[in-house]
């Protein structure tokens, strides 16, 4: 009896006790989960302060090497990111070289949104849709045939050296990767106000190229490359021209949106952060929405970027046009520093390159192909697509000079963060891989990128020179029109093109010649009438700039705004 009473109490104080034991269990293991977490946590805030840093030297190393006309910030972060990534190499004994692991998702949701978003931001709209269908032509026409050349010549090239075990699907992915141009690297390298039709073209190109190519992307790795049909391949086309309308007009709508709620609510009133917020806020929506509905991210705040450049920034206040100038130039510079340090960084990850030390000669000759079959997939298409664009143009100034040409091929041989993020989706796992053959492909990406970067970025401006002489170039500046937020004091202070005129100093050489060899009557001319007249009213822009009574500086704004857009 004594047993089972002593059976009993144990059997009833047991729970009891097994969770006391639990309870001491849990908090010796949660102490020690704590004391690994503050580890962790305290190497991520170092390497985020050593990151920082390195950003703060880019800066101040790229003003000053800019400052003597050798180097831009991109090519500078790129040296600095290999300096710093060597450095890391050799203290870590040869296991590490970088301070973060490379994610496509950090750079296509965080890093590239603000770039393309402040281009928008900051194109010359008039020479943009001025050429909008030759940029059509080269950035999806273009894009498809370059992808066809590269994947073609991998596939009947790389079979022969026995790389590795890459399937169709890689060969295609390859083209894809190689397709895609570097629009960062090129707001680096050419001037918007020195050569507006290049610059045009060649951003422009960019803006659309990236796009087709992660499109041409997706349906590589998601259709069934073993029974491609006629059926399918249009159904390709299809989605590709419905992905680019639905981004287009999503990026419209959410610049209208924006424009619309700014002028009827009048936020500058109680605060212009409001304006600030509701501006950045709704541009990154449109790119978050975006890439919710699969569609194209980077085309949709592009276009959002025009549209709030034409509407939204007029109907702030004055405090706010210059707090918004800035910032999203700001955030757009910091990020391009961000890839092109961590690119030059992750350029020696050791993980990759041990793959191909004991092959080093074929590991050279993989970069060499793809480097002269992104040179000749480019030539293809560049060459014959002008030669296409300059026939449906009756005026001469507008045609793609050869020099044009040639530059418009040079400047779009550079391979950035794109083709990066692409590779590690389709080769890496979490920016890791143990296969020979998806490793090769890594570093010669990385090669590739760090080769046209440097060489090609470092040629542009001194060939942009040399088949440019600098009078052409100065022509082309004072007949360029003005942008409204890269240029603050024009909308603000009047008509910039009737400035010459008034003060009595002489037209632009090619203006009178450009005004009788174009009919009156064009698009842009119709356009502006349905803008003036049903467009602004509702949504605002210049001319249209909200007056609230009792806010003097809004009044003397109000007054001094001109009712002509040049844009």
């Amino acid at each position: 009896m004594r047993f089972l009473r002593d059976w009993c109490i144990v059997s009833v104080k047991g729970p009891d006790q097994l969770a006391t034991m639990g309870a001491d269990l849990g908090l010796l293991i949660g102490k020690m989960n704590h004391n690994t977490l503050a580890t962790s946590e305290y190497d991520s805030v170092v390497n985020m302060n050593l990151f920082v840093a390195l950003l703060c030297a880019c800066i101040v190393i790229g003003h000053l090497l800019e400052e003597s006309r050798w180097m831009n910030e991109s090519i500078t972060a790129l040296v600095i990111g290999l300096c710093t990534g060597s450095i890391i190499l050799l203290t870590s004994g040869g296991k590490n070289s970088h301070l973060f692991v490379f994610s496509e998702d950090l750079f296509f949701i965080y890093l590239l949104p603000p770039i393309i978003f402040n281009a928008g931001f900051q194109v010359k709209k008039k020479q943009f849709f001025r050429n909008f269908m030759t940029i059509v032509l080269f950035g999806a026409v273009g894009t498809a045939i370059s992808f066809t050349i590269i994947s073609f010549g991998a596939i009947n090239i790389f079979k022969r050296m026995n790389i590795g075990s890459l399937d169709l699907g890689d060969f295609l992915a390859i083209g894809a990767i190689f397709s895609a141009t570097d629009s960062v690297c090129t707001l680096q390298v050419l001037n918007q106000d020195e050569t507006p039709l290049l610059y045009s073209l060649v951003f422009g190109e960019g803006v659309v190229n990236d796009a087709t190519s992660v499109v041409i992307f997706n349906a590589v790795q998601n259709f069934d490359l073993s029974r491609i049909t006629t059926s399918e391949a249009f159904h390709l086309i299809g989605n590709f021209f419905y992905l680019f309308a639905t981004s287009t007009i999503l990026g419209a709508g959410a610049g209208l949106l924006s424009a619309y709620i700014i002028k009827r609510l009048y936020f500058g009133r109680h605060s212009t952060d409001r304006e600030v917020a509701i501006m950045i806020l709704m541009a990154y929506l449109s790119y978050m929405l975006a890439e919710l509905f699969y569609m194209s991210g980077i085309l949709t705040v592009f276009f959002c970027g025009i549209v709030m450049s034409h509407y939204t920034w007029h109907n702030v206040t004055e405090k706010s046009r210059v707090t918004t100038k800035h910032a999203f130039a700001t955030l757009s510079f910091i990020s391009e520093l961000f890839i092109f340090l961590y690119v030059g960084m992750d350029a020696l990850d050791i993980e990759k390159w041990s793959f191909v030390q004991d092959s080093p000669g074929k590991s050279v000759g993989v970069s060499s192909i793809l480097l002269g079959l992104v040179m000749v997939g480019r030539a293809c298409f560049v060459f014959p697509l002008s030669y296409l664009s300059n026939l449906t143009k009756r005026n001469k100034n507008e045609k793609i000079t050869g020099a044009q040409q040639v530059l418009i091929w040079w400047a779009g041989l550079m391979r950035g963060a794109v083709s990066m993020a692409l590779a590690y989706n389709q080769f890496t796992r979490s920016g890791h891989t143990k296969l020979r053959g998806n490793a090769i492909m890594i570093t010669s990406t990385i090669t590739v990128v760090l080769f046209s970067t440097v060489v090609f970025g470092l040629m542009t401006k001194p060939l942009v020179r040399l088949l440019l002489p600098q009078s052409k170039n100065m022509s082309l500046i004072a007949c360029s029109e003005p942008t409204s937020p890269k240029s603050f004091s024009v909308p603000l202070l009047g008509n910039p093109e009737a400035e010459p005129h008034q003060n009595g100093s002489a037209l632009c050489p090619s203006s009178l010649l450009v005004f009788l060899s174009t009919p009156s009557h064009t698009v842009h001319y119709y356009w502006r009438m349905f803008d003036d007249a049903f467009m602004r009213p509702v949504f605002g822009g210049r001319g249209f700039v909200p007056y609230i009574p009792g806010t003097p500086i809004e009044q003397s704004v109000h007054n001094l705004t001109p009712k002509e857009d040049n844009n």
